[in-house]
C-alpha cells in the first residue's frame, strides 16, 4: 500500500488543543464544522487550503495534551491521509488509530521533510520517500494496519465481528 501526498509541516509539542481549540469541543459536533476549525489557530489557512491525502509532519510530541477526540477526526474530515512525526502524545495517538489516521513515528523523515514537497509512504516496505532520501520506519501491525483500512476500530470490529459470525 502506497499513500503519497503534499505536506504541511509542523514543530514541536502541537497540543490537542491547537490542533483542535478547546472552546469548540462541546459546542461543534458537525463534521463540516469540526474540520473547519483544524490548526485554525497554528495555521489560519491549514482548513481552507487542505487537500484530501495531504500529509501532516510534525516534531516531538505531536498531539500532546488532553484526550480530545477531536484533535484527531477534525484531520480525518479534512482528508488527512497521514501524520508522520518524530513522536506523538500517547492518548492522540491511539485517537489518531480508532478514527483511521495513519500516524508513523519516524525522527529522520521527520527532519528531513520540507514543507510543500510530496511525499511518499510505502507501508509494504516500511520506508517514506522524500527529496532527502528514503527512511524506514518500524513495521506496523496487521492490526494497526487493518484498523487503518477499515476507516477506524469501530469498522474493523464490526468486519472482524461479521466474519466470525456463522
Amino acid at each position: 500500500m502506497h499513500i503519497s501526498g503534499r505536506v504541511w509541516k509542523y514543530g514541536d509539542n502541537v497540543n490537542t488543543d491547537v490542533i483542535f481549540p478547546g472552546k469548540y469541543t462541546y459546542t461543534v459536533t458537525d463534521r463540516t464544522e469540526i474540520a473547519r476549525h483544524a490548526l485554525e489557530d497554528l495555521d489560519p489557512d491549514f482548513a481552507k487550503k487542505v487537500q484530501p491525502g495531504d500529509i501532516i509532519v510534525a516534531g516531538r510530541n505531536w498531539g500532546c495534551g488532553s484526550s480530545r477526540e477531536q484533535a484527531a477526526t477534525c484531520l480525518v474530515y479534512n482528508g488527512v491521509a497521514a501524520v508522520i512525526a518524530e513522536s506523538f502524545g500517547r492518548i492522540f495517538y491511539r485517537n489518531a488509530l480508532n478514527n483511521g489516521l495513519l500516524a508513523i513515528a519516524c525522527p529522520a523523515a521527520a527532519r528531513a521533510i520540507q514543507p510543500g514537497e510530496t511525499v511518499e509512504i510505502d507501508l509494504s516496505r516500511h520506508v517514506i520517500r522524500c527529496g532527502a532520501g528514503e527512511f524506514a520506519f518500524p513495521p506496523l501491525s496487521p492490526t494497526i494496519m487493518g484498523i487503518v483500512a477499515a476507516g477506524g476500530l469501530v469498522p474493523y470490529v464490526q468486519r472482524k465481528l461479521a466474519a466470525a459470525a456463522p
